[in-house]
């Protein structure tokens, strides 16, 4: 679920970025510990050195894996992923697993630009009422991992915009008991697979599948989160559940 307020587009920089129905959302996540990430074949000498993040938003620039006719390169793209074909860089930043290769929007992308998109933890909202609670989800032991993801170019004569989406997919047990959505974990075993441009579709479909609850845990946190202004460590600190939301229907 998109944070609360969001409404249906971003705007940044002067261009419109499409949120998905907050069926299928995964709209915030972080990367603390860039340094932890340990990446084959690439330089991540500035991803490395990067600051940590704790409330990465659309259509802000994030870390990708990106293969390249063979090479892979780590670099930013903007969240939300723009088609190339489209008139305006609207972007959309998910992509549902169940119809990524037959959206006109990420057939091209999931078939011939797939990256990875590096984070350590998300954040889902769950609905109570009229009112909303985020959770924070991460590995049990907080590593990091990789996002399934797909990429595109836009351009015009004078502008060029690299962006990307997050693959989601059906939620495991432990995301179920709030949403119903979330956003494809692949692991580490899988990355290289996901990004080689032989594998089959068939294959890459048995990727995207609900990520293992047992390796999971989530909480939740407090609703500063909500606003992408806010970006420290206290975000995801767990909070007595519900604490903040009586709070907030109290007054």
């Amino acid at each position: 679920m998109a944070p609360p307020g969001s409404g249906d587009h971003f705007e940044s920089k002067g261009q419109n970025v499409k949120l998905p129905s907050s069926k299928h959302m995964c709209g915030r996540f972080t990367l603390r510990r860039a340094d932890k990430l340990k990446f084959d074949r690439v330089n991540a000498y500035d991803f490395w050195r990067s600051p940590a993040r704790y409330n990465i938003a659309p259509t802000q620039p994030i870390w990708t894996v990106l293969d390249r006719e063979g090479d892979r390169e780590l670099t930013q793209l903007q969240w939300g992923l723009i088609p190339s074909w489209s008139e305006k860089p609207a972007g959309i930043i998910n992509a549902r697993a169940e119809s990524i290769d037959e959206k006109a929007s990420f057939k091209e992308s999931f078939s011939r630009r797939r990256c990875l998109i590096p984070a350590d933890g998300f954040y889902e909202w769950e609905k109570l009422g009229k009112a909303t609670q985020p959770h924070f989800f991460q590995m049990r032991d907080s590593a990091p991992f990789s996002f399934a993801g797909i990429w595109d170019e836009w351009r015009t004569d004078s502008a060029r915009i690299s962006s990307c989406a997050i693959v989601t997919t059906n939620a495991n047990e432990l995301l179920a008991t709030i949403h119903h959505r979330m956003p494809v974990i692949l692991p580490r075993d899988a990355e290289s697979e996901w990004l080689n441009a032989g594998v089959t579709i068939e294959r890459l479909h048995t990727l995207m599948v609900p990520f293992d609850a047992a390796k999971m845990i989530g909480a939740p946190v407090t609703n500063r989160v909500n606003s992408a202004d806010n970006d420290d460590a206290s975000l995801v600190e767990p909070i007595e559940h519900g604490e903040e939301l009586v709070q907030r229907l109290l007054f």
